[in-house]
Parts: structure tokens; C-alpha cells; sequence
């Protein structure tokens, strides 16, 4: 109702703004105008998508009662929930610290899930032996830290997060023997930081050591070379004994991966694909401890099952001349990889620095995939939360605006777009097939039948289990034609997916896997209950073998991995891509937002870092507005109100360039006396206070339903008129250079903080360091050009025979809403200790003189007389 008034009473306004011109000022006029209606149609695309918020719960009783008790099909009561692979990226162990890697695994290998349903992949993109060996300690460590989270049941399960907490970490434990084990998985977890964080000098020296002895052997071998041709003894020269310095690990081999010192087939973007299971799959039984505390052991593990879940390095092949696809890539590695060693029909993804912040996490996002009507969830979204911001969230880190705002009302549609992160998807979804019953409402279209079976790539015989997976998978979507792909025959499967038979097989196990249950209302396509209550069959190097192989850099040629199949290529935002393709299709995806935050991560806290994160989503942004994935070219399977959502994601960096114009108007109407209409009458003021009253009450009304408070509500106000002065259109300019000139657009790896102890008073150091940037000039200038108008127009109307306190109220008003709007940014700029880059000032004194003088000349005060250089003067 409150949509509906306001928009009413913004389509009178806007009538009588364009019934009634400025004539004294027709030029301020026009261009206010034109903000204005701008504007309302941004606010318009905004509101739409909230009509229809939702709020959901779900019951884990419920979900153990139906997949975790004994029944016929399943006397031992094992576990009957389909498995989950869990992928984590990351890329530069300089930036994403290896011990911020480390407790995020820690994390997920303590989630509360059946061990043997589980399974962790890291994908190292940087193929650093410093990210591998932080890795091994880290499982090594988990064989303690796991234990003792499942006899104590602490939270959070990440050990930096729950050993810095500061609260009774003695409320609700009764055991006795949990503060002595707790002190000792302390102890042990300082140890094991040690280790992690004195990786880098080890692995230094180890090479050093190495190089010297290959050297020396080297220059031996030379010598005697030289003595057998008759030649002078003497030593060789290093530069002619050819020895190339690499990385070592610690078994004295050569690490195959990037070394410290770049070399052929050993550089960040040209070295060998590498597999490792840092830990084996586990037994599918429980495999209880029995060592008592007196021992010697860390903690007395009786009666605990010590299994730990299947823990993998991934960093995949590259070589120089291939388009790796940066994140997008290394994921769509990952999703080969993980269907040939465990194939989990779900696949959870995380960033390095977004751990396991509610161990029952991974059950509440089961709940919406196996429920009825959860085979057509293509994922579950979950919101990022974060820690390490400072306390007044000076430039919304938290983003609440639209975590609990913007993706809740997502979710009474078609459901959220997808993040990037913190997101169980469907590996089926994934794969680009479409959900059941898409064609229902396209009866022309028909649904196809694809029968494949699970086959071994040598031999052409059907077992009895390759019968049981025997799957109908829906058709793959042909999104050039917006229609369903004609795949009658297995034989198609391998153009679309690459040539390893292996995990062509793994698709259809991978759809039965993640069926519902047969026994539910109105499923039609489910599989019987215990169908899962199976072993997993174990891990053998001929499996590892084909998973090294998938990674290879030239696999995906000839594919449609990337540009169906996958995450897609070609858009910073890799993620909102993906998701959108996933809605195309007719998929629909579910919000959870959990009573305790799911996963909490970081967040750049600094004023540069974070103008250059909303630089990168916004032009990620643009390109997908030029970009086939604009929603004006969606398919018919998506809803008209999600379709506004996702134009609006494609649109909204352009308002940045009214937002400037309308934050310089205020500073101009002062500099020159004039207003955007000719005098403040009485209708345009109740417009004005109709459309802000509206306005405030449509914001708390989303402030109640969606929990955020009002502080930061505002906080959001301000960052939008922030990042729309200076990260929105930068963005726009680079999106128009890469559509109409081919210029290429490249990020930096946003740093992530970790990794050695801060103190307390650094704990938010990087708050206050100022780093000059080309993005700082625009906001400082509209603030500057402000401020200096407010002092002019202020003494004009003072010293003036004929004072106009209405327009100097009129102008005044909007240059201090200008002003409060970027006091957060002015506050950045100060630092610490009030200091500011003096490029800044200069950029912005040059800038503010360009305007003067260019005003003075094209308007030149009344009465003026003749001067110097062709200006008047008074």
C-alpha cells in the first residue's frame, strides 16, 4: 500500500515538476528534472521486487526422523542423506593468509553431517607449496580439534573464532574433564599456529639447503666434465652450471607446482595439475576412541567417533596461451574433480575466509533440498555475515540492506540470486540441466527422456548397481534457441561435458542420489528410503589418476563447460551469472537464514579496499547489462518480478551518473541564487513531504520485518550515495571501454586479514589508513564544491539588498543532505590522525577552480564591468 501511494504521489510530482519550469533558470530546471524521473524509475525497479518477502524456519527433528532412523531398507539406521562436497578457493597464500585457509577447513571437517556423507576440496589456484603444507598440518591438527568438538559440542567450530571469544565458554558444559581438554586443545592450537605461520621461512631455507647441495653437485659434474676434455680445473662459474632454483617439499622432491623463484612449467600460470587426499575417506561405520586422558593422549576420546571426512588439494593444470577463467575456473575444476572421487549430488562453496560459524548449518540448507517440492531448488543461499568490522560500520561491511532486506523479498519470488559464496547448490542444476516439470507450462516443448547408465569405461557390461542409478535426467536447456535440447542419446553427453567417460557416468548417480523420496506426496520421480544407507567405495589411484586428468588446462576445449555447464565465464561476477542462467531455466532457489549466523567471514574494512570491491561488483554489473544476461532477454520460465530483480542488478550503476549530477545541483543553485523552481510554493512542498514521509515509513516498515535497525539502515543510505559518486561510474566507464573498444578488466585479490595475532588496540588499523585512489577525487570534490557554496550562498543572501531566504533554504537543505550522506567518506579520508593524500586536495582544488572559472565565464554576474584576461569583475 505504501509502494502504491508513493508511487502515486511521485507520478503527480513529476506532472507538476513538468508542468512548471524555472524560467529564470530553465537549464537547472531541465537537468532536475530529469534526475527526478530518473530516479523514480531506479526506486520503481528497487520496490517491485519487495511486494512478496517471505521469512522461513525449518525443523531438524524432522530431517533426522526421516533420514536417520533404522527401517527396513535400512536396520543399522545409517545415515540416508545424500552426500555434500564442500569446495573452498583460494588463490595467493601472500593475500588469503594460509592460517585464515586452515580454520576454515578445520570448520567444515567439525560440521554436523554423517563423516561419510562429507567430503572437502581446496582448490589452490596459485599452486603454492606453502598453501600444501599448511594444508597437512591442518589435517593433522583436525584429528584432535574434530574429537573434541563432538564430545563437547562447542561452537563455533573454526578454533580461532571459538578460542577468541569472550564469554563463558563454561555455560552449558557439564562434563568434567571438558576445562583440562580444553586447555590442552589450546595449548595445541597455539602450537599448530607456530607451525602454520613459520611455513614460510621453513620452506625458504629447505630450498635454499636444496639448491645449495644441486648447485655443488652441479659444479662437480661440470669440473670433472671439464678434467675428462682436458680441460683447467677450477670452479664453474653459477651461471653455467645451469641449476634452476626451486621449491622443495619436505620428502627432498621438487614441488610441482609454483616455485619461489619462477621457472618453466613451475610459474603462477604455467605448472602441472596436482591431486593429493590429504585424508582418506572414512569407513561407513563409526569408528569409536578408546584412549583414556590418563594415556598421555590430548583428550580421552571413549565413546567418540574419530572419523574425519575425506580432505582433498586441487590446484588444476595451466599453461601459458590458455584463458584460465580465474575463480569460475578453478570452481568448475573442482566440480569434475569432486563427481570422479566422491560425487556428492550437492556441492557447498565457501571462501578461504568464510568458515562454519553453525555446525548444523549444512542440515538447515538439506532441509529446503529434500522437502517436497526441493527438486526444484537449484540452491540455497544463505547470508553473509561478518566479523571484524568496526562498530559503528562505517562503510555497511555488513550490507544488511540487502542480506535481510533485499534477499528476503528475492525469496517470495522465484528466490535470491546467488553470491558467490555460502551457497549449497544441486550438482545437477550445476550441470545445466533443467528442473522436473519445467515444461509443464510449455506442453509444445514436451519432456525428453535420457536414459545413461553407470558404466565402466572398459567393458560394456551393466552390473546390477549401474541399474539401480539408472536415471531420467531433464533435458539441457539450448539457451540460443530458449528451448530444450534434443539429447535422445548418451552419445551427445561428451561434447557437452568433455571426454572422460568416468564422469560423464558419475551424472546420472549423481541425479538419483539427489531425488526425494519416493514415499512423499506427489513425487512421481523419488527413490526409496535407505537407498543411500550404503558404503562408499574406497579411493584407488586409478580414480585419482582420472581426476588429475579433468583438471587439465585444455580439457574444457570443445565443451560448453563455462558457458552452460557450470559456473559461467566471462562476467566479474561469475556468481550472479551463474545464478541467473540457473533461474532461466525455471530452477528457483531458497533463502536460509538461520537463528545462529550459518558462516561468518571478513570484509575489507578500509576505505580504498572497499570502494574497490563495490568497483568490481558494479562492473561485473555493467556487464551483464551489455551482456546476453540481461533479464529483458529471459526466458518465459522466469517470473516477471524476478525478472525486475536481475535488471535491476544490470542497471543500477548507471544511476550513478544522475546521482552526481544531482549532488552538484544543490552547490550550483547556491553559487548562482537560482533554485530548480522558481519559488518554493505550497504544492511543491507537500509533494516533497508526501514523497519523504512515504519514503521514512517504507523504511521502517522494512526495518521491522527484516530485523536490521535503523542505524544501519542509514549506514546503507550513506554508502549508496558514497559508492554511486565514486565506484558506480568508474564502473560504467569501464564497462562502456570493454563493450566498445575490447579493453579488458582486471582486479586485484582483495586482501584478507588473518594470520597473526593483532593487538587490541590494531584490531582496526586498517579503518584508519588512507590509501590514495583515482576513485577518491569525485566524492571530495562534490564535498568541497558543497561546502564552499553553502559559505557563499550564506553570505550573498546575508550582504544582498533584496535577501531570498527561500532559495538559500532550498539549496542550503540539499547541500547538507549532501554533506551528511558523505561524512563517513570525509571521516576515511581524515584517518587517524587527520591527515589526507595531498594529491586528493590537489585533484579536487583543481577541479572545483575548472568549474568556477568555467561558470564565470559562461554566466558572468550581473552589472559587471570589463577586466582583466576578457572575466568581469563588479
Amino acid at each position: 500500500m505504501l509502494i502504491a501511494i508513493r508511487l502515486v504521489a511521485l507520478g503527480f510530482f513529476l506532472a507538476w515538476r513538468i508542468r512548471h519550469p524555472n524560467p529564470d533558470a530553465m537549464w537547472l530546471w531541465a537537468l532536475s528534472v530529469t534526475c527526478e524521473v530518473w530516479f523514480a524509475f531506479s526506486w520503481l525497479l528497487d520496490s517491485l521486487p519487495k511486494l512478496c518477502p517471505v521469512n522461513r524456519s525449518c525443523d531438524l527433528d524432522v530431517l533426522a526422523d526421516r533420514f536417520e532412523l533404522p527401517t527396513a531398507r535400512n536396520p543399522k539406521g545409517r545415515s540416508d542423506l545424500p552426500g555434500i562436497d564442500v569446495f573452498v578457493s583460494t588463490a595467493d597464500p601472500e593475500k588469503e593468509p594460509p592460517l585464515v585457509t586452515a580454520n576454515t577447513i578445520l570448520s567444515i571437517l567439525a560440521a554436523d553431517y554423517p563423516v561419510e556423507k562429507l567430503a572437502c576440496y581446496l582448490s589452490d589456484d596459485g599452486g603454492a607449496l606453502l598453501t600444501f603444507e599448511a594444508l597437512a598440518e591442518t589435517a593433522s591438527f583436525a584429528r584432535t580439534w574434530v574429537p573434541f568438538c563432538r564430545k563437547h559440542g562447542v561452537e563455533p567450530r573454526c578454533p580461532e573464532s571459538y578460542f577468541g571469544q569472550k564469554r563463558d565458554f563454561l555455560k552449558n558444559k557439564v562434563r568434567l574433564d571438558f576445562v583440562r581438554e580444553r586447555r590442552k586443545v589450546k595449548r595445541e592450537y597455539d602450537e599448530f599456529k607456530v607451525r602454520v605461520n613459520s611455513l614460510t621461512e621453513a620452506i625458504r631455507r629447505r630450498s635454499d639447503a636444496y639448491n645449495a647441495g644441486e648447485e655443488l653437485r652441479a659444479r662437480r659434474r661440470l669440473q670433472e666434465e671439464a678434467v675428462a676434455a682436458g680441460g683447467a680445473l677450477g670452479a664453474a662459474p653459477l651461471a653455467e652450471t645451469g641449476a634452476v632454483k626451486g621449491t622443495w617439499m619436505s620428502d627432498g622432491s621438487q614441488w610441482p607446482g609454483t616455485w619461489l623463484t619462477g621457472a618453466t612449467d613451475h610459474a603462477r600460470g604455467d605448472h602441472a595439475g596436482i591431486i593429493q587426499a590429504m585424508l582418506a575417506p572414512p569407513t561407513s561405520e563409526p569408528v569409536l576412541g578408546g584412549v583414556p586422558a590418563e594415556s598421555g593422549a590430548l583428550i580421552d576420546t571413549t565413546g567418540v567417533d574419530i572419523r574425519l571426512p575425506m580432505l582433498v588439494y586441487v590446484s588444476r593444470e595451466k599453461r601459458p596461451g590458455y584463458d584460465h577463467n580465474k575463480k569460475a575456473g578453478a570452481m568448475n575444476a573442482l566440480v569434475r574433480t569432486s563427481a570422479i572421487m566422491s560425487n556428492g549430488p550437492f556441492i557447498l562453496n565457501l571462501d578461504c575466509d568464510h568458515y562454519v560459524h553453525n555446525s548444523a548449518a549444512l542440515r538447515e540448507g538439506m532441509c529446503y533440498m529434500l522437502d517436497r517440492g526441493g527438486d526444484r531448488v537449484c540452491y540455497v543461499q544463505f547470508p553473509q555475515r561478518f566479523e571484524g568490522i568496526d562498530p559503528n560500520d562505517r562503510y555497511a561491511n555488513h550490507n544488511l540492506v540487502f542480506f535481510d532486506v533485499a534477499m528476503r523479498a528475492m525469496d517470495g519470488l522465484q528466490g535470491p540470486m546467488y553470491v558467490g559464496t555460502g551457497c549449497i547448490f544441486r550438482r545437477t542444476a550445476l550441470y545445466g540441466f533443467s528442473p522436473p516439470r519445467a515444461t509443464e507450462h510449455h506442453g509444445w516443448l514436451g519432456r525428453k527422456k535420457i536414459k545413461l547408465f553407470l558404466r565402466k569405461p572398459t567393458t560394456g557390461k551393466k552390473t546390477d548397481r549401474e541399474s539401480e542409478h539408472e536415471s531420467m535426467l531433464p533435458p539441457i536447456e539450448d539457451d540460443d534457441h530458449n528451448q530444450l535440447g534434443d539429447i535422445e542419446s548418451s552419445a551427445l553427453m561428451p561434447k557437452r561435458f568433455g571426454s572422460s567417460a568416468t564422469f560423464v557416468s558419475s551424472i546420472p548417480v549423481a541425479e538419483y542420489q539427489g531425488r526425494l523420496l519416493q514415499d512423499m506426496p506427489g513425487v512421481h520421480q523419488g527413490r526409496p528410503a535407505g537407498a543411500l544407507a550404503v558404503p562408499r567405495e574406497p579411493l584407488d589411484a586409478a580414480t585419482v589418476g582420472e581426476a588429475i586428468s579433468v583438471i587439465s588446462c585444455f580439457y574444457e576445449e570443445k565443451t560448453e563447460w563455462g558457458r552452460r555447464i557450470g559456473w559461467i565465464y566471462g562476467s566479474v561476477t561469475e556468481d550472479v551469472v551463474t545464478g541467473y542462467r540457473m533461474h532461466n531455466r525455471g530452477w528457483r532457489s531458497v533463502y536460509c537464514v538461520t537463528r545462529r549466523d550459518a558462516f561468518r567471514g571478513t570484509a575489507p574494512i578500509n576505505l580504498t579496499d572497499r570502494l574497490h570491491q563495490v568497483l568490481r561488483w558494479a562492473t561485473g554489473s555493467v556487464e551483464i547489462f551489455f551482456s546476453r544476461n540481461n533479464a529483458l532477454f529471459a526466458t518465459r520460465r522466469m517470473k516477471l518480478l524476478q525478472r525486475v530483480a536481475y535488471f535491476n542488478v544490470g542497471m543500477y550503476p548507471f544511476t550513478s551518473m544522475f546521482l552526481i549530477v544531482y549532488c552538484v545541483l544543490p552547490a550550483v543553485s547556491l553559487f548562482t541564487g537560482k533554485f530548480i523552481v522558481q519559488h518554493l510554493s505550497s504544492t511543491f512542498l507537500v509533494f516533497l513531504l508526501i514523497i519523504t514521509i512515504t519514503l521514512c515509513l517504507l523504511a521502517l516498515l522494512e526495518i521491522k520485518w527484516s530485523g536490521i535497525t535503523l542505524h544501519e539502515w542509514w549506514r546503507n543510505e550513506q554508502f549508496w550515495v558514497i559508492g554511486g559518486t565514486s565506484a558506480h561510474p568508474a564502473a560504467v566507464l569501464q564497462g562502456l571501454l570493454k563493450v566498445i573498444a575490447g579493453v579488458d578488466i582486471s582486479f586485484t585479490l582483495t586482501s584478507k586479514p588473518g594470520g597473526a595475532d593483532d593487538g587490541e588496540e590494531d584490531t582496526f588499523a586498517e579503518l584508519y589508513e588512507v590509501r590514495w585512489s583515482f576513485l577518491m577525487v569525485p566524492p571530495v570534490t562534490i564535498m568541497m564544491l558543497n561546502a564552499v557554496a553553502l559559505a557563499v550562498g550564506t553570505a550573498r543572501t546575508l550582504y544582498s539588498e533584496f535577501p531570498q531566504w527561500s532559495k538559500l533554504l532550498g539549496g542550503a537543505f540539499f547541500s547538507f543532505w549532501v554533506l551528511c550522506h558523505l561524512y563517513p567518506f570525509a571521516k576515511g579520508l581524515l584517518g587517524r590522525r587527520g591527515r589526507v593524500p595531498t594529491i586528493v586536495f590537489v585533484w579536487s582544488g583543481l577541479i572545483c577552480m575548472i568549474v568556477s572559472l568555467l561558470w564565470v565565464y559562461i554566466s558572468p554576474p550581473a552589472g559587471a564591468r570589463p577586466g582583466i584576461g576578457g572575466f568581469s569583475f563588479p
